[in-house]
């Protein structure tokens, strides 16, 4: 059961919850639970929105999303972006392998080990680290979009871990 209420959606949060609603045609928990704060909802939603336009892609989001969640044991974010993955045109193995880390292309293989680095090190990385984007093919913008990723998936997890919300989405197992 959730650390805080999945039931009492304060009036300043409807109007997001709807749009949530909407885009998955369901609620799931996590939105319940943020939805307590409706700064904290609109802006969680807002970063999902935005970065979902962003320049690296819905697929390659959802891979850093699946890595960083297993990395920081969130069973919610693992199982919900293995699901969004699949609808963004990665196949179970691939989402499976991001899980990890690991990707068969060069590039997201750069970019999951460069996200996995900043969660593990804190941010603290050095300019090899970012050197390593480069060579992979990424820009500037597609460097600061993945810590964006980072930061978002953070947040996430963390919502997801320390206040137990419950996982309704098909369960994948952590590794």
């Amino acid at each position: 059961m959730s650390r805080v209420s999945t039931n009492n959606t304060p009036a300043a949060s409807q109007a997001v919850m709807a749009q949530i609603q909407s885009a998955f045609g369901a609620t799931p928990n996590m939105f319940k639970a943020v939805a307590n704060s409706p700064a904290a909802l609109q802006s969680m939603w807002a970063a999902f929105g935005a970065l979902g336009k962003g320049s690296i892609g819905a697929k390659l989001g959802e891979q850093l999303a699946v890595a960083i969640a297993n990395y920081n044991r969130c069973e919610y974010c693992l199982a919900a972006h293995t699901v969004l993955g699949q609808k963004a045109g990665a196949s179970l193995a691939d989402m499976s392998a991001a899980q990890i880390g690991q990707s068969g292309d060069p590039k997201t293989a750069a970019a999951l080990d460069f996200a996995l680095k900043v969660v593990a090190q804190r941010a603290q990385i050095i300019d090899a680290d970012v050197a390593a984007l480069r060579a992979a093919g990424f820009g500037d913008e597609e460097v600061v979009e993945i810590m964006a990723h980072v930061a978002l998936n953070l947040f996430t997890n963390y919502i997801n871990v320390a206040l137990d919300v419950p996982v309704d989405f098909p369960k994948v197992a952590l590794k």
